[in-house]
């Protein structure tokens, strides 16, 4: 009986590297190809260029490949069990590095069964490199990236945001990637909040920082990463704006924006009912729904209503009301905002909403009550969860100590230790080539 040779592929670009591995695990035995599921890819890397079914003709079309199966997570623990494979084969750029914990469990697994891993050099071809790049390139480009969003609502129990206000949060919140349990997490998604470009300007959070400015701090985080954003729409100004603001995103390859249903002079919900805040009648906030989707030229942009109803203690009735009525009006999410810690009516919104409406994404902005799990906020129908603020919040401090750290000791040696070296900070920076 031929013995079998396990080889986990991501890419959506096979190469000569690509072949010459599998060409050496074929003279080992029958090759199956665990190919990664988009969800797992989107785990720790870009998000694919190709869906999992093109990536899987790819690799169809070889002649060494005997059988192709899903790979559903970067943990190799759960196939390796179910197939147990005589060897595993990879490359060796795994023994160090984020993946070594990866590799260590494999080794575990073939040990509990008496499999092998076999590890071939690591192909460092230039050429191989360039052409990565360019599908990364690719997958910055506007009518590719606008779309992802959606693919990852409809892939994943729960997308996660986290908020950029330049292109360096950008590239942070690009590349940061946690390894744990022989899996991956990363942020999906990229939130431009209203309230950090103009906490960055040291500008009220009053929409006074005006469009044309937030379009090009979006254009400079766009330049460098890859991944989907959301736009902060406050309110969306009069309607006639709102369809120009609509149009500019969606060609700029943004992938949603999220409008709130407040009227006049537009004051943060983090002050609740302590300020004077205005919500529009169900009927205004439902006609600017309505031309904003009018103007849509793709269904990849998304037009998200942020129902406000509980920040201003309208009930829950209220906001049940509301965000249905949106929803009929055309809307491709609901927002609902709380700012009580307790997410006991949040919690009560999303399983009343879900009643009867099991499809509609449900975004929520965890910030008070944020001992809540993605996997908590998940079990109760949440499709989105954003961190609007937490960079802008994490980085004013350690800034703010530094410089009375450096009056208080007329030199910088003692804030040395708490800096990070510049050249690990330039290493986030790709040079074009």
């Amino acid at each position: 009986m031929a013995k079998t040779v396990y080889v986990a592929v991501s890419t959506d670009i096979v190469h000569g590297g690509h072949i010459a591995l599998i060409k050496n695990a074929a003279t080992l035995g029958d090759v199956i190809i665990g190919l990664f599921t988009d969800e797992a890819v989107a785990s720790y890397k870009r998000y694919p260029l190709l869906d999992y079914n093109e990536r899987k003709k790819i690799f169809e079309d070889l002649k060494e490949v005997k059988e192709i199966v899903p790979q559903t997570t970067l943990s190799f623990r759960e196939n390796l069990l179910k197939y147990k494979p005589d060897y595993v084969v990879h490359g060796d750029n795994w023994k160090e590095g984020p993946l070594a914990p990866v590799r260590a469990e494999v080794v575990e697994v073939l040990k509990t069964y008496g499999g092998e891993l076999v590890e071939f050099p690591y192909s460092r071809n230039p050429e191989y490199q360039k052409l990565d790049a360019y599908f990364r390139d690719q997958s910055s480009l506007p009518d590719i990236r606008r779309g992802k969003l959606k693919k990852l609502l409809a892939m994943k129990p729960i997308v996660t945001a986290m908020e950029a206000h330049s292109g360096l949060t950008g590239l942070i919140v690009e590349k940061t990637v946690v390894y744990e349990d022989g899996g991956a997490r990363q942020f999906d998604a990229m939130w431009s909040s209203s309230l950090c470009d103009s906490t960055d300007k040291a500008k009220p959070d009053i929409e006074l920082v005006d469009m044309t400015s937030r379009f090009q701090k979006i254009d400079e985080i766009m330049e460098v990463t890859t991944k989907p954003i959301i736009y902060d729409g406050d309110t969306g100004g009069k309607t006639e704006h709102f369809v120009y603001m609509v149009r500019t995103l969606e060609r700029m390859g943004v992938s949603a924006v999220i409008i709130e249903d407040k009227t006049g002079l537009k004051k943060n919900s983090l002050f609740g009912t302590e300020v004077q805040q205005t919500q529009d009648t169900i009927e205004n906030f439902c006609h600017k729904i309505q031309e904003g989707e009018k103007v849509k030229r793709t269904n990849d942009f998304m037009i998200i209503a942020r129902c406000e109803s509980l920040i201003l203690e309208k009930g829950m009735d209220d906001a049940l009301k509301r965000c249905r009525a949106y929803v009929e009006a055309g809307v491709d999410g609901i927002m609902i905002h709380s700012r009580k810690k307790d997410p006991a009516e949040i919690f009560e919104f999303c399983d009343e909403f879900r009643r009867t409406d099991p499809n509609t994404p449900i975004i929520v902005v965890p910030t008070s009550f944020n001992q809540c799990t993605t996997e908590e906020l998940a079990s109760h129908g949440i499709n989105l969860a954003i961190y609007a603020n937490q960079m802008m919040r994490a980085a004013f401090p350690a800034m703010q100590k530094t410089a009375e750290e450096i009056l208080k000791n007329h030199r910088s040696a003692e804030v040395e230790g708490k800096l990070m070296p510049f050249k690990d900070i330039i290493r986030l920076i790709d040079e074009l080539e």
